[in-house]
C-alpha cells in the first residue's frame, strides 16, 4: 500500500473515503446542467423533429426561464439514490477483488450500475414526468409538486409497482453508463498515462471525455425507450416491445434524439464526478 508524499492516507483509503463523492459531485453538477437534461427528455418524447435550439426557445417563449429548472428536485433525488449507490457499490467492490483488467472494471461497473439503476427507478420516473410536463397543455400536466408529492401521488393513485415502471430500462442504462462512466475512464486514463502522458488534470479530464462519449452513446437508445415508457400515459404502450417498435417506425435516429444534449449534460457532469488520480 503506497502513501502519497505529504499525505495522511493510502491511495486505496483515500478511494474508500470518497465513495460517496460521486452522488455529491453529481447533485452539484445537476444543478448546472439540469436545463440540458429536461431538453434531452423533451426531444426524446416529442414525435415533432425540433432542434435543441428550437426546443429550448419554444419552452421559454411559452412557460419562462424558470421552466429550465422544472424537475430539479427530482433530479436531486436521482443522484442521491441512482448515482451514489452506484459510485458507491463500485468503489467498495473495487477494494474487494481485482480491477487491474478491463474485463473485470467492467463486470463491477456493470453490476454497481444495474443495483444502482432499481434503486434510483422511483426518482428517475418522477424526473422524466416533471420535466416532461413543461410540454403538455394544462389540463394533461401531471403537476407534481416537488419529487416527494410525485413519489406520494403515484403511490396512491398507480400503486406502488408503477414507481418501478421501466425500472428494468433504467437498470440496463445504469450498467451501460457505468460501464462507460466508471470502467472506460479508469482504463482510458491508464492508457494514455502509459503512453506517455502526464498524470495531471489535463490528462485526467481527457480520459472523462472520451468516456462520456462512450457512455453517451451506449446509453442512449435505451435511454429513449425508458424515457418514452416512463412518461407513457397508462394504456399507451403495450410492452417494452411496443415501445421498441413505435419508437422503430420514426427511423433508426429516433433512438439517439437527445444524444447533442445528453453528451452536452455528461460531459460536465462526468467530468467534475470522476476526474482525479
Amino acid at each position: 500500500m503506497s502513501i502519497r508524499k505529504g499525505g495522511l492516507m493510502s491511495y486505496n483509503q483515500r478511494r474508500i473515503a470518497r465513495w460517496y463523492f460521486g452522488g455529491v459531485a453529481s447533485s452539484m453538477a445537476a444543478m448546472v446542467t439540469h436545463p440540458l437534461d429536461l431538453m434531452k427528455v423533451l426531444i426524446q418524447t416529442q414525435a415533432e423533429k425540433l432542434s435543441l435550439g428550437q426546443t429550448t426557445r419554444k419552452i421559454i417563449r411559452e412557460q419562462g426561464v424558470l421552466a429550465m429548472y422544472n424537475g430539479i428536485s427530482a433530479s436531486m433525488l436521482r443522484q442521491y439514490t441512482y448515482t451514489l449507490s452506484r459510485f458507491g457499490i463500485y468503489s467498495v467492490g473495487s477494494g474487494m477483488m481485482d480491477t487491474s483488467t478491463m474485463g473485470r472494471k467492467t463486470l463491477l461497473a456493470a453490476v454497481a450500475g444495474g443495483i444502482g439503476g432499481y434503486v434510483g427507478a422511483p426518482a428517475d420516473l418522477i424526473n422524466v414526468r416533471l420535466q416532461n410536463d413543461v410540454k403538455l397543455p394544462p389540463e394533461k400536466r401531471r403537476n407534481y409538486k416537488h419529487a416527494i408529492d410525485g413519489l406520494v401521488r403515484i403511490t396512491r393513485e398507480e400503486g406502488w409497482r408503477s414507481l418501478f415502471n421501466g425500472a428494468s430500462m433504467t437498470a440496463l442504462r445504469g450498467m451501460f453508463m457505468t460501464v462507460g462512466q466508471i470502467a472506460f475512464y479508469e482504463q482510458s486514463k491508464a492508457n494514455l498515462v502509459k503512453v506517455g502522458m502526464p498524470e495531471n488534470m489535463g490528462t485526467y479530464i481527457l480520459a472523462s471525455i472520451i468516456s462520456a462519449t462512450v457512455a453517451t452513446t451506449l446509453t442512449q437508445p435505451i435511454d429513449v425507450v425508458k424515457t418514452r415508457q416512463m412518461n407513457a400515459s397508462p394504456g399507451e404502450y403495450s410492452g417494452l416491445t411496443d415501445v421498441f417498435m413505435k419508437t422503430s417506425k420514426e427511423g433508426p435516429l429516433a433512438f439517439f434524439k437527445g444524444y447533442t444534449p445528453a453528451l452536452t449534460r455528461l460531459m460536465p457532469a462526468h467530468g467534475v464526478t470522476v476526474s482525479g488520480p
